[in-house]
């Protein structure tokens, strides 16, 4: 790691005749409350860096192809899934691990092997993410979630509160959190060449219906169709059932029920947003406004939508709003910074901030960031850019854990940082579903201007897969 560069710069936000003035200074950091993306206090030694972790997955189809992935080095010794099928295409794909364990029911593998595991990797739909997650969490597995981490808020305190409780590693899987370019970011916005920001607006089109992750029923309610033989519908279900069987629901069109799934908010807020959520310490807002929605239903999540967070000051980060756009870019797509001078038409999704100084800008996994106005980050560039100061991560958010467990720290999208984060997330969905402003009271999680939607905050769960009530009594 590059020693910290006392030599900055700071780019004036206007530009004048086509050239950026600079003017160098020293810069004085100040107090960063931003929670840290990697924990440089390390403890005691975990598991010897040379040896191998036992490693199960909880969903072993369509996206656990990651998890085998980050995984490779160590040793899968289980596999569950509630379709048969979904082992048997990964075993094909993945036939290094013949010798791992079938189930399909994780409760299960968990009583028989919890003691020969050392890590989970969730790799199941929306809706039972927070039941695998705790069941691991509760035996003192080390855990990976995919993201969203949760499908209500209050399961995403929980997942804070148990990762306290049980004392284990976790992690989220937003890939952006893993890359170079949110923390070039960061050291970027702690040497002061945005200024203050106070405006940030995220956006990405979706969902895209017809495709393959979106999909429409002819009807409402979902007509009910013949269960897969290779299908456990029930336990596919989990905590929300029971339902009739829907093709649409497996293997990967769930996402677009508010039952199963989050939408496009939920799937793509959680790259889209990382940057500016981590980067401003967006994590308590006092109002969240659903200023335009499109369609959606108590079936089907919405078409698209424009949702604004108010947040106050932050220690000594000014007030800001935040915006998350999703939808028909014609509709739900914010105009770029003022000083914005790149040619040609803005991205097609990303988040611009808009800064006293500067204007910037993120792409779709939160990577790659630039000044809003080119001549200015030309300037900059040529100027020299603040020396690397948060360590560089190699191989995504599943192998970070591995190598988090091994060394005995925090890996970036930990828990104490992906479920406030989920939450944010959430109560924008819940404004989207429901319209209109909320007003939030975070310490106690609540809200309060309009209490009928409090019931939102925790959904109602089926008996024999209530997980967590422990951690609040």
């Amino acid at each position: 790691m590059k020693s910290i560069n006392r030599r900055s710069f700071q780019i004036t936000g206007a530009v004048a005749a086509g050239a950026a003035t600079l003017s160098a200074y020293g810069y004085k950091s100040s107090p960063n409350k931003t929670r840290e993306i990697y924990n440089f206090n390390i403890g005691k030694a975990g598991p010897s860096a040379n040896s191998k972790l036992n490693v199960a997955m909880i969903g072993a189809g369509n996206i656990a192809g990651q998890a085998y992935g980050g995984t490779r080095t160590e040793n899968i010794v289980a596999l569950c899934d509630v379709d048969s099928s979904m082992i048997d295409e990964n075993l094909k794909k993945h036939p290094d691990n013949p010798s791992a364990k079938r189930f399909s029911d994780f409760r299960v593998m968990l009583d028989k092997m919890g003691k020969e595991i050392d890590m989970v990797c969730v790799n199941t739909p929306d809706h039972t993410h927070f039941a695998a997650t705790m069941a691991a969490m509760q035996r003192g597995i080390h855990t990976f979630t995919q993201k969203p981490l949760t499908h209500d808020i209050w399961q995403a305190r929980t997942l804070k509160r148990a990762k306290d409780a049980y004392k284990v590693r976790t992690n989220m899987g937003n890939q952006g959190h893993t890359y170079n370019g949110i923390r070039q970011l960061k050291e970027w916005y702690d040497h002061g060449i945005f200024g203050q920001i106070t405006e940030a607006h995220s956006y990405i089109g979706g969902p895209r219906w017809g495709g393959p992750y979106f999909q429409r029923p002819d009807a409402l309610p979902p007509s009910k169709d013949s269960i897969p033989k290779t299908l456990d519908w029930d336990l596919w279900q989990g905590p929300t059932g029971p339902s009739p069987f829907n093709a649409l629901y497996h293997p990967k069109t769930w996402r677009g029920f508010n039952r199963y799934g989050t939408g496009t908010f939920g799937d793509w807020f959680c790259h889209v947003a990382d940057a500016p959520i981590w980067l401003l310490d967006l994590y308590e807002p006092v109002a969240v406004e659903a200023e335009k929605v499109a369609g959606g239903d108590e079936w089907m999540v919405v078409d698209g939508c424009r949702v604004r967070f108010d947040f106050e000051r932050r220690g000594d980060k000014a007030p800001c709003t935040f915006y998350w756009y999703n939808g028909d870019p014609e509709i739900f797509r914010p105009a770029p910074p003022k000083d914005w001078s790149w040619p040609g038409k803005s991205q097609k999704a990303g988040t611009f901030y808009h800064g006293t100084k500067n204007s910037g800008f993120t792409d779709n996994r939160s990577n790659n960031p630039r000044l809003g106005n080119k001549d200015a980050a030309i300037a900059f560039k040529e100027a020299g850019y603040p020396d690397e100061v948060y360590p560089r991560i190699k191989g995504g958010p599943i192998l970070e854990l591995v190598n988090a467990i091994k060394g005995d720290y925090e890996a970036g999208a930990n828990f104490d940082f992906a479920s406030p984060f989920t939450e944010i997330m959430l109560l924008g969905i819940i404004a989207a579903n429901h319209g209109g402003r909320i007003e939030w009271d975070s310490k106690n999680m609540k809200i309060t201007n309009r209490p009928e939607l409090n019931q939102y905050l925790k959904a109602p769960v089926r008996p024999g897969w209530e997980y967590g009530e422990e951690l609040w009594r």
